[in-house]
């Protein structure tokens, strides 16, 4: 999950919205690395959501299954503000919560 989402960030570093118009190598990327958050956010135990209410699990799941089937009406607005918005808090909090000590 941390994996995908640092490697959607990496996608869209220094590209605007307007490159999702004219790169669609870009956009599959993202769609696909959105899609692996989401799959692995549905894998999350739930005492681990439960410890950790303030990550948007539902939404985070929702995504995913918008994005696999809407197949070809894919909001590149909305993917963009995810990536771009939604992503870098997501990450610092999966970092935070993978630095936990387990037991």
């Amino acid at each position: 999950m941390l994996d995908a989402a640092r490697e959607a960030l990496a996608f869209s570093r220094n590209r605007k919205r307007e490159d999702l118009d004219a790169d669609r190598v870009l956009t599959l990327a993202l769609v696909k690395c959105i899609e692996i958050v989401g799959e692995a956010g549905a894998r999350v135990t739930a005492v681990t959501r439960a410890a950790n209410p303030l990550v948007p699990w539902t939404q985070i799941v929702g995504m995913r299954h918008h994005l696999v089937h809407v197949y070809f009406d894919i909001d590149l607005d909305r993917l963009w503000t995810t990536v771009t918005d939604d992503l870098p808090p997501l990450v610092a909090a999966l970092e935070r919560i993978l630095s936990r000590p387990t037991g």
